[in-house]
C-alpha cells in the first residue's frame, strides 16, 4: 500500500481517541493529559467504496477485498517543539515519513478537558503548529543554503540555481507561510529539492475540527474560524465528533444504523475523514473482479497501466502485455462482463494507458 497520513494536532486535542475510532482498536492510548501519545501509532483502515460491494453483486465472487489507508497517531507537539520543547524533534522526525497531514483541531469548550494553553483557539492552536513546522523548515533550508552558497560563489552553475531556489524557499518561510500552496506552480527543479530536503510544510494539510454533538448539527464559531483558515490555505476541512466516533466503533452494524439516524447521520463522520485523506495523496482506486475475489487497489493519479499491475504482484509488471479495461460505469449499467463484452465496452490498453478511477482491470502478462 504504501500511503499515510500523520495524525498532528497539539497535546490532548482529541488525536488518539480520533485513532482509535478510525482503526476500530484500543491500539492508541487516550487519556485527559498531554504528552499521552509518545512513539506513533499506526494502524491500516479500509477505504469506504461502495462501488466494491456494487461490483461484487454482479460478479458473485467469494470474497471482497477492499483497499485501505495508514494512518499515524503522532504525539502532540507543544510551542517550541522546533528547538526540542516537549517531544518536539521526535514529534517533527515522525511527520517527515508521512505522505500528508490530517491537523486534528479543538472546537469544542469542555472544562473537564485540559487545553494545554488555557483556552480554546482553534485558529492560535493551527498557528502554533504551523509555525513549528515553518521553523523545522527555515533550519533545514538555511542549513543547505549555508553549504550551497560557497559552492555557487565559486561559478558552479548547478550549485547558483538551487541557491536561487532555497533563497525562495527562505522567503516564503519567513514570511510565515507554508510551501505546500506553492508547490503545484512550481518548477521540477523545486519540487525535486523540496522532496530531497524533505520539508514538513511541502506536505498536504487536512484539517479536522473536533467539535461536540452540538457543533455537529451546525458549523459553532470554532468551525467556522478552521474553516476560513484552510481556505485560504486550499486546504479541506472535515467536522467530526471524536467522541462519538469512538462509541460508533464499538457498536454491531444494526446498532451503529439505529445510532446514526438518531443522530441525523448518514454515516460515520470517520468515512469522510478517510476519503479526504486519500483525495489529499491524490490517490485513486482500480478493481480488479473474478470468482476468487473483488478487490479495490490503490495507485497515485496518473499511474500508467504496468505499474498498477506492479501493485497486485511484480511479475504481472515484468510480463505486461495488454490490459483489458472496462469502466466501473459502464459495468453497472450493463449488469454482466458478457454484456460489456458483447457492446465492445471492454477495451484493450497498452503500456502507455494512465489508469482512471474506477477501472476495472484484467490484466495479460507473460513472464
Amino acid at each position: 500500500m504504501g500511503f499515510n497520513c500523520g495524525i498532528v494536532g497539539l497535546p490532548n486535542v482529541g488525536k488518539s481517541t480520533l485513532f482509535n475510532a478510525l482503526t476500530n482498536s484500543a491500539k492508541a492510548a487516550a487519556a485527559n493529559f498531554p504528552f499521552c501519545t509518545i512513539e506513533p501509532n499506526v494502524g491500516i483502515v479500509e477505504v469506504p467504496d461502495e462501488r466494491l460491494q456494487k461490483i461484487a453483486e454482479i460478479v458473485k465472487p467469494k470474497r471482497i477485498v477492499p483497499t485501505t489507508i495508514e494512518f499515524v497517531d503522532i504525539a502532540g507537539l507543544v510551542k517550541g517543539a522546533s528547538k526540542g520543547e516537549g517531544l518536539g524533534n521526535q514529534f517533527l522526525g515522525n511527520i517527515r515519513s508521512v505522505d500528508a497531514i490530517a491537523h486534528v483541531v479543538r472546537c469544542f469548550e469542555d472544562p473537564n478537558v485540559v487545553h494545554v494553553d488555557g483556552s480554546v483557539n482553534p485558529v492560535r492552536d493551527i498557528e502554533t503548529i504551523n509555525m513549528e513546522l515553518i521553523f523545522k523548515d527555515l533550519e533545514t533550508v538555511e542549513k543547505r543554503l549555508q553549504k550551497v552558497a560557497k559552492q555557487a560563489k565559486s561559478g558552479d552553475k548547478a550549485a547558483r540555481k538551487e541557491a536561487e531556489i532555497l533563497e525562495n524557499l527562505k522567503e516564503i518561510l519567513e514570511r510565515g507561510e507554508r510551501i505546500h500552496p506553492y508547490f503545484e506552480e512550481a518548477s521540477e527543479d523545486f519540487k525535486k529539492l523540496v522532496k530531497e530536503l524533505g520539508l514538513l510544510t511541502a506536505k498536504p494539510v487536512l484539517y479536522i475540527a473536533n467539535v461536540d454533538e452540538e457543533g455537529l448539527l451546525e458549523d459553532n464559531e470554532f468551525v467556522k474560524q478552521v474553516k476560513e483558515l484552510a481556505e485560504k490555505e486550499k486546504a479541506p476541512v472535515v467536522k467530526i465528533c471524536a467522541k462519538i466516533e469512538s462509541e460508533l466503533s464499538e457498536l454491531e452494524p444494526e446498532e451503529k444504523e439505529e445510532f446514526l439516524k438518531e443522530l441525523g447521520l448518514k454515516e460515520p463522520g470517520l468515512n469522510s475523514v478517510i476519503r479526504e485523506g486519500y483525495r489529499l495523496l491524490d490517490l485513486i482506486t482500480f478493481f480488479t473482479a473474478g470468482e476468487q475475489e473483488v478487490r479495490a487497489w490503490t495507485i497515485k493519479k496518473g499511474t500508467k497501466a504496468p505499474q498498477a499491475a506492479g501493485k497486485i504482484h511484480s511479475d504481472i509488471e515484468r510480463g505486461f502485455i495488454r490490459a483489458e479495461v472496462v469502466s466501473y460505469e459502464d459495468l453497472i449499467r450493463e449488469g454482466s462482463m458478457q454484456k460489456c463484452k458483447e457492446k465492445g465496452l471492454i477495451r484493450l490498453e497498452g503500456k502507455d494507458y494512465e489508469v482512471k478511477d474506477g477501472d476495472i482491470i484484467y490484466f495479460r502478462f507473460n513472464v
